[in-house]
C-alpha cells in the first residue's frame, strides 16, 4: 500500500479512545487467548465523549476460527457468513464484536471482498485498541489501509466529479448504504461526511495521489450485484445472529427505534422464537420505511 495514505491510517488507529473502550478491547481479546491477534474500535461512539448507555463496536481479529472456537458450530458459521456478532459487557459499558480471520479482515477490507460491510465501515476512523504484537498490528494496519481505496476505486466512475475527494467519499457512501438494509434516516451517508470534512478530504486526496486502483469496466453493474448481495446477506446475518446473539432482537429493535426514530415494541413471542419474529418485522419496518 502506498506510503501518504498508509500512513495517515496508521496515525489515525494509533489515535486516542477512551480508556474504559482501551480497557473493554483487552478484556474482549483476553476471552480469546489462543486466538486474538487485535481489537478495533469504530462506530459512532469513537466520537462520543460520554459511553454510558451506549452500545460500543468491535472487531475482533483472530488467527483463525477454529483457534478462537475449537470443532464447535460457530466456527463454521463465522467461515461462510462472516463476521460471527456477539454481545460483551465490561466495567458498565456494553458492546457488539464481531469476529473475523486476519484472512478475512483483509479479504473483505479489498477489491476482491463481495459485499461492502467491512470495507465502507473501516474507510471511517477506527482505533486499534490492543494487538497481540508487531506483526498483529502491522497486518491490521495493512487491512484497514485497504478500505478507502476499494470505496473511492468504485465510486469514481459513479460520481459527477471523479477528482474531487469529498464527491467521491459521499457517492461511496450513498452507494453502500444502498448495499445493507440500513436503520439510518436518509441522508445519514453524506453525514458521514459532514461530520468531519477535512479528514475525508486529507485522506481522499492521498489515496487519489498515490493512485486508486482501476475501477473495473462494468462499475454500475457490479453495484447493483453488491447492492442485491448485500440485502440478501443482511438478512442471513439476521437470521444467523438470532442464535449466536443473546437478546439480539432487543438489540435490533433498539437500534432500529435510535437510528430511525421508530417505536418498535418486541412481544413475548419474538423473543421466545428470535428468528422468526425478527423476519417477521421487516416487511412492516420496509413499509414504514425503517429501513432500505
Amino acid at each position: 500500500m502506498a506510503n501518504q495514505l498508509s500512513s495517515l491510517v496508521a496515525a489515525e488507529l494509533a489515535g486516542p479512545a477512551d480508556p474504559r473502550a482501551a480497557a473493554m478491547a483487552g478484556a474482549l481479546a483476553a476471552r480469546y487467548p489462543d486466538a486474538a491477534r487485535a481489537v478495533l474500535f469504530y462506530g459512532s461512539c469513537l466520537r462520543e465523549a460520554n459511553l454510558d448507555g451506549l452500545m460500543l463496536d468491535f472487531y475482533l481479529i483472530v488467527s483463525d476460527y477454529r483457534a478462537a472456537y475449537g470443532k464447535s458450530w460457530l466456527a463454521r458459521a463465522n467461515r461462510l457468513i462472516p463476521p460471527n456478532v456477539f454481545p460483551f459487557e465490561h466495567q458498565g459499558l456494553i458492546a457488539k464484536y464481531a469476529v473475523l480471520s486476519e484472512a478475512d479482515f483483509a479479504r473483505l477490507n479489498g477489491r476482491q471482498a463481495d459485499n461492502v460491510s467491512v470495507w465502507a465501515r473501516f474507510a471511517q476512523p477506527s482505533r486499534l485498541l490492543w494487538a497481540a504484537d508487531d506483526l498483529a498490528r502491522r497486518r491490521a494496519i495493512a487491512a484497514v489501509a485497504q478500505a478507502a481505496p476499494t470505496l473511492l476505486s468504485l465510486a469514481r466512475p459513479m460520481a459527477q466529479d471523479g477528482e474531487d475527494a469529498l464527491a467521491l467519499w459521499k457517492t461511496g457512501f450513498g452507494l453502500t448504504y444502498n448495499a445493507e438494509l440500513r436503520a439510518e434516516k436518509t441522508g445519514r451517508s453524506l453525514s458521514i461526511v459532514d461530520a468531519d470534512p477535512d479528514r475525508y478530504r486529507r485522506f481522499g486526496e492521498a489515496a487519489l495521489a498515490d493512485g486508486l486502483p482501476p475501477s473495473p469496466p462494468d462499475t454500475p453493474a457490479l453495484w447493483g450485484r453488491l447492492q442485491r448481495r448485500g440485502k440478501r446477506l443482511s438478512v442471513l446475518r439476521l437470521a444467523k445472529a438470532s442464535f449466536t446473539y443473546a437478546g439480539g432482537i432487543d438489540y435490533l429493535a433498539w437500534k432500529i427505534n435510535r437510528h430511525a426514530g421508530t417505536q418498535i415494541a418486541i412481544r413475548p413471542w419474538q423473543r421466545r422464537w428470535p428468528l422468526i419474529g425478527a423476519l417477521t418485522l421487516l416487511p412492516r419496518l420496509f413499509r414504514k420505511g425503517a429501513i432500505r
